[in-house]
């Protein structure tokens, strides 16, 4: 059985790259494979899939660079300018790369919550079957309903969900969050990470038990067999350590059997990914 941690960022930190990092947090500074490995090991876990922190070609090359240097990175989901007239050229320069996954935007970010219906993007999103690429998709709660839409215009292309969608662990708030990821799960194409949770709740007063609601959801919704473990480290280090973020969801699962355990913790972003 693969045991894989299937989001996390790796970063040489500097502010002008990297500006969404808040100058008050203790995660400026740098965090490569060296610093990663040993949590792996500790928490049994035999790789990894290293996601996209800024959107350019080069921090996908830097990527793919780390992958081949370490081994223990299984996969990439990097970034392409998927708006771009020279996206095929964007896409045929990795395609030679095994270790590219899939690619990711930060959609969050986006001001306008319809960004992923734009035809431009949609273009891109069209592109990504012929190059065997997955779609990490970056959202807020309210970006939800144009996920839909999304997979549903795409019912060929594999997309997963990261962070649940960031729901308002932090204020209790469920709706309506909850009824949205219900209907985004009814699409057979997308899967959904349980990661970048601890960081939606109290950073420095979270309990176990504030999660539940949203996991509960998230089970009932995607089902064992359309989930998968990420810790989102070192993001996650503002709120937690590492074991604290693979404890959250190893103990949940104990009410679970062992095959459920196996593959949200490996099997499914083994498949997903085609690691």
């Amino acid at each position: 059985m693969m045991r894989i941690d299937s989001h996390q960022h790796f970063w040489r930190y500097s502010p002008q790259e990297y500006p969404w990092i808040d100058p008050e947090w203790p995660i400026r500074r740098d965090y490569l494979p060296v610093d990663l490995e040993p949590e792996l090991r500790r928490n049994q876990l035999e790789g990894c899939v290293a996601v996209q922190a800024r959107q350019s070609l080069e921090e996908t090359r830097w990527l793919l660079e780390l992958a081949e240097s370490a081994p223990f990175i299984k996969g990439v989901v990097g970034w392409v300018d998927l708006r771009s007239p020279g996206l095929e050229s964007q896409l045929a320069e990795f395609a030679g790369k095994p270790k590219l996954a899939g690619v990711r935007h930060v959609v969050q970010d986006e001001p306008d919550d319809q960004f992923m219906l734009r035809k431009d993007f949609q273009r891109g999103i069209a592109k990504l079957r012929e190059f065997e690429l997955t779609y990490d998709i970056l959202i807020y709660p309210r970006q939800v309903p144009a996920a839909i839409e999304l997979a549903r215009a795409f019912p060929e292309q594999p997309f997963v969900l990261d962070h649940l969608a960031k729901p308002q662990i932090r204020d209790r708030i469920l709706l309506p969050w909850s009824t949205q990821i219900r209907s985004l799960a009814q699409c057979p194409n997308v899967m959904c990470k349980i990661s970048g949770l601890v960081t939606e709740a109290n950073w420095q007063g979270w309990q176990a038990e504030d999660f539940q609601p949203y996991l509960e959801i998230a089970f009932e919704a995607f089902g064992p067999d359309r989930l998968m473990f990420g810790s989102d480290w070192p993001v996650a280090l503002l709120a937690a350590d590492y074991e604290q973020v693979f404890n959250l969801v190893r103990d949940y699962l104990v009410r679970h059997n062992q095959e459920a355990e196996a593959k949200v913790f490996g099997l499914n972003a083994a498949r997903f990914y085609d690691l």
